[in-house]
């Protein structure tokens, strides 16, 4: 496995820590490299296909007023550039979304997924 993989663990809820997520994620993997985003817990609202429920989500709508990418051109991004991503069966029960409908491409699995995907590469919590 590749050192320069790079790993983001999601953990956080909060619009902005979501936001920076698929910056660094989609800006890692256009510059090649090999890019696992896993979302956990509150975090876990990052990968619905409905991410309203993130703290803060009409931030959004501020950020792109400003020039700046918003939440959903970065996750189509993501997509195309390839950024594996994997939501917590845990995480996804804790916070009791079970049956919700995720973006596409999401992967369910737990920590041990994420961490072998990343191997030996460096990793990153937000």
């Amino acid at each position: 496995m590749s050192p320069d993989r790079l790993g983001i663990l999601l953990l956080s809820g909060q619009h902005d820590r979501a936001h920076y997520a698929f910056v660094l994620a989609t800006g890692a993997a256009a510059l090649g490299r090999e890019v696992v985003l896993f979302a956990t817990n509150h975090g876990c609202h990052a990968l619905l296909a409905d991410w309203s429920g993130l703290e803060d989500a009409e931030r959004d709508d501020r950020v792109q007023r400003r020039g700046v990418a918003g939440l959903e051109a970065l996750r189509e991004a993501a997509s195309e550039l390839g950024v594996r991503l994997i939501l917590c069966e845990a995480g996804m029960r804790a916070e009791g979304l079970e049956g919700a409908l995720l973006l596409e491409g999401v992967e369910i699995a737990g920590i041990a997924t994420f961490l072998d995907a990343v191997g030996e590469g460096k990793l990153v919590s937000l």
